[in-house]
């Protein structure tokens, strides 16, 4: 990121100019203001005062940056936030990220150019050391879905890793042996952690399985589809499945009601997030809850306690996910004791 000095570089003018000009000093002159403005605007440069206002200047706002607001997912997290912001007597302001770094810097630029009270941030696609630069400038921004430790108490995260592990485990203790997985193909940490505990389960009770039974597609209902049609199409043996999310799991479910494959009979289906869809598609999808509602409502509200300056307890803010059991797994122990 540009600094003053390369604005000054650039505009042909000292820093302390550069500075009179930021700070709307009546020293400056209209010529040096000119010059000065366009230098900023070129390189993209934007001063830490504007940062400063999150603090010194309340605009009654908190902003939100998310991967997609359309997604159901998300939205619960938006609501949340909104309702945590709206007893405060905030309103917010809601940018998309769409999991890409240039979208989700822009966003992040807009919401502390737009002077928000505190930010409340979901970034997948920029690294840990510009979001670490973004939160020191910017004392009262949360991540959420994410850890990074110097800001450990900044954070609020779920252990996507054991969420998979206690999906994958679960089948295992109901008898199955030959568990596929549907991965995203999404390359952010959420999906190396979730295809890393799928795998861990697996090891920890000896079960050696070829990297064919891992299929990958969007991280939504066509991208499951299009996944359990290929794993049909290999024609390998598979009793069970474990998805991404919950919508890669729906979009399974079609396909093998397509194929006139009963569900669990046959193939049992185990998603991750339990969100709304889980409860209402036949059959009712057992899953991994991931409690975004309550996740969203912690960041806001560490975000509006930074916001009035308070000192927040040095702890880790880890979730721990739950395994919520409806109709989509079938126990085979059973049928093998029979």
């Amino acid at each position: 990121m540009a600094t003053i000095k390369d604005v000054a570089k650039e505009a042909g003018v000292s820093v302390a100019t550069v500075s009179r000009v930021i700070n709307n000093s009546p020293k400056a002159s209209r010529a040096s203001i000119d010059v000065v403005n366009t230098a900023m605007q070129k390189l993209g440069y934007r001063p830490n005062a504007a940062a400063r206002a999150l603090v010194n200047q309340s605009t009654q706002t908190l902003g939100v940056l998310v991967h997609d607001v359309s997604d159901p997912f998300f939205g619960t997290l938006v609501k949340a936030v909104d309702n945590v912001a709206r007893d405060a007597g905030k309103h917010i302001l809601v940018c998309n990220g769409y999991h890409d770094a240039q979208d989700e810097r822009q966003s992040i630029e807009l919401l502390i150019n737009s002077r928000c009270d505190g930010l409340v941030i979901h970034s997948k696609a920029l690294g840990d050391d510009e979001l670490l630069a973004y939160a020191n400038e910017v004392k009262s921004m949360v991540l959420i879905n994410r850890f990074i430790p110097e800001i450990a108490q900044r954070c609020v995260a779920l252990d996507n890793y054991k969420g998979a592990w206690m999906a994958t485990e679960h089948l295992i203790r109901q008898g199955h042996s030959k568990i596929a997985y549907i991965s995203s193909t999404h390359n952010i940490e959420d999906t190396a952690q979730r295809l890393a505990g799928y795998k861990a389960a697996l090891a920890a009770y000896k079960i050696d399985l070829p990297t064919s039974y891992i299929e990958y597609g969007e991280p939504e209902g066509e991208g499951g589809e299009k996944a359990m049609t290929h794993l049909l199409t290999k024609s390998i043996d598979f009793t069970a499945v474990v998805a991404y999310n919950d919508f890669m799991a729906a979009g399974a479910l079609s396909v093998l009601d397509e194929n006139e494959i009963p569900v669990p009979e046959k193939i049992s289906v185990i998603g991750f997030d339990d969100v709304l869809i889980a409860r209402y598609i036949h059959p009712r999808l057992t899953t991994v809850r991931y409690p975004v509602q309550m996740m969203a409502e912690q960041a806001a509200t560490l975000a509006i306690r930074l916001s009035r300056g308070e000192i927040l307890e040095q702890k880790q803010r880890i979730f721990s996910p739950t395994l919520v059991q409806r109709n989509s797994v079938f126990n085979l122990s059973h049928l093998n004791q029979s």
